[in-house]
């Protein structure tokens, strides 16, 4: 059994090394399928599709535009807030608007931002973009409109784009292999359902609790609103196990500023002037028509910057400088650690995912195509490999956590797909010796092997043979 492969390995990892045979044996079977094993390639060497979601107004658009690194993403009542887009990586920087029936139309954009749509919004299945960003070369990401939101419209386009049809643009274009999803102090019963409508699982589901820089009682709190917010995303966290891997906070406004280059020197020397006020006085001076010592319009725009807490808690910083005061915003702003997440944890699961998703285009060619007893072959050949165990067994936990989420099955599949190693993916400790692990390997099999003969749905029925088949290959040490 393998550990899911980190950004930097992911080129020689086993799965891929493994799903990468399987698909030149598919295209040696047959002329003709040689398309089908260069088409599903093509999904197997692309990057993960990362979607984000939440509700109208969770700061979805704004932490896009961080995470590119450029204000890409419309944040305001621009019409294109209202369809899915997908950011990947390439060069020329350039748009494209997919129709319904898989026409694609240019998109203008001036300076990397759409200017318009080409076709109404209701006709456009999602907004396809490329940009020259070597900070999403580790995944691609869509962008999606609000849930719940004042516009049913916004919320049905969501839903058809991501859920409910619309197959072929599912597949070829925005076929999901995480979610990060966003919310403000606690997820919605909807939004949660639409989580798991999605397919995804708490392994490859991220939550962040957005707007942190404003939780609580805000700037002028008696705490600190990021300690506050990252406390509280602990006890989420808890809460949400069975939903998301973990809730990170994330200070949206402060991440976009900082890592799209909008902070400039002469800001920081604007907001250094303000150090010596109180923060009440302060709040007091900001919300007047004249703040001086302040122009309006510098105000307005320090403000539109950084928010009420980044100008009452980074005007100190700001006296060492723009360079201080960026590096200061983006490590408060939380997402380094995201993009940590995203690229170890959250891509790895990912990458998982796919790999499931390239395992099931393979089983529905074999029930599809003439040469079905050659592709059957190259399947259970993949299925079987030690190398994809990791793969099937997640396919498996999606299965579950839709059957039964509370089943000890899921349980135990989550366990052996969450865990790196052999030890702690039997439940055993890291010392645990070769004779240890074959026992318990044993012993778990058997266990499998009893609940097989009362199970209570398909779903069951199907992930303990597998994990029968699993402890089975470790049981006698190969």
């Amino acid at each position: 059994m393998t550990t899911p492969a980190t950004s930097e390995s992911r080129g020689s990892d086993p799965v891929t090394a493994r799903l990468d045979r399987a698909l030149h044996d598919l295209a040696a079977i047959s002329p003709d399928l040689i398309d089908n094993a260069n088409r599903i390639g093509s999904i197997l060497w692309a990057p993960p599709r990362v979607v984000i979601v939440g509700r109208l107004k969770a700061g979805k658009s704004t932490l896009v535009n961080a995470l590119v690194g450029a204000r890409v993403a419309a944040t305001a009542a621009l019409e294109a807030t209202s369809v899915v887009s997908i950011y990947q990586e390439g060069s020329p920087a350039r748009a494209e608007a997919v129709l319904h029936n898989g026409q694609r139309l240019r998109a203008p954009a001036i300076k990397g931002t759409l200017s318009s749509l080409p076709a109404e919004a209701d006709q456009i299945s999602y907004l396809h973009r490329w940009l020259p960003s070597a900070s999403i070369r580790d995944y691609t990401l869509i962008d999606t409109p609000g849930l719940g939101t004042l516009t049913t419209e916004n919320d049905r386009r969501t839903r058809r784009v991501l859920i409910d049809g619309f197959e072929q643009t599912r597949v070829a274009s925005v076929d999901a292999d995480a979610a990060v999803f966003l919310f403000d102090s606690a997820p919605r019963a909807d939004e949660i359902d639409f989580l798991r409508r999605l397919g995804v699982t708490p392994l490859n589901t991220l939550g962040v609790l957005s707007r942190a820089d404003g939780f609580g009682e805000g700037a002028l709190g008696v705490r600190d609103p990021l300690e506050h917010a990252a406390e509280h995303s602990r006890r989420l966290a808890a809460d949400l196990a069975g939903t998301v891997m973990t809730v990170m906070p994330v200070a949206g406004l402060l991440a976009e500023t900082t890592h799209t280059g909008a902070l400039t020197e002469q800001d920081a020397r604007h907001l250094a002037e303000l150090a010596h006020f109180e923060p009440r006085e302060l709040v007091s001076t900001l919300d007047r028509p004249d703040p001086a010592p302040l122009p309006a319009a510098v105000r307005d725009r320090l403000l539109d910057l950084l928010g009420e807490d980044g100008v009452l808690r980074g005007r100190e910083i700001a006296t060492q400088g723009a360079a201080a005061l960026n590096a200061w915003l983006a490590e408060r702003s939380g997402v380094p650690a995201l993009r940590r997440i995203l690229a170890d944890e959250l891509g790895a699961f990912a990458r998982l995912h796919r790999a499931g998703r390239i395992v099931r285009e393979l089983e529905s060619l074999a029930y599809t195509h003439s040469a079905r007893d050659e592709i059957r072959t190259v399947v259970d050949g993949l299925r079987t490999d030690p190398a994809v165990f990791d793969v099937v067994l997640l396919g498996h936990l999606t299965a579950m956590l839709g059957a039964d989420p509370t089943s000890e099955v899921t349980t135990e599949l989550r366990r052996m797909v969450e865990n790196p190693t052999l030890p702690s993916k039997l439940g055993l400790p890291s010392t645990a010796g070769p004779d240890e692990i074959t026992r318990t390997a044993l012993d778990l099999r058997a266990q499998a092997h009893s609940r097989s003969l009362s199970t209570l749905t398909a779903a069951e029925d199907s992930a303990l043979a597998t994990l029968i088949h699993v402890y089975g290959h470790v049981g006698a040490g190969r």
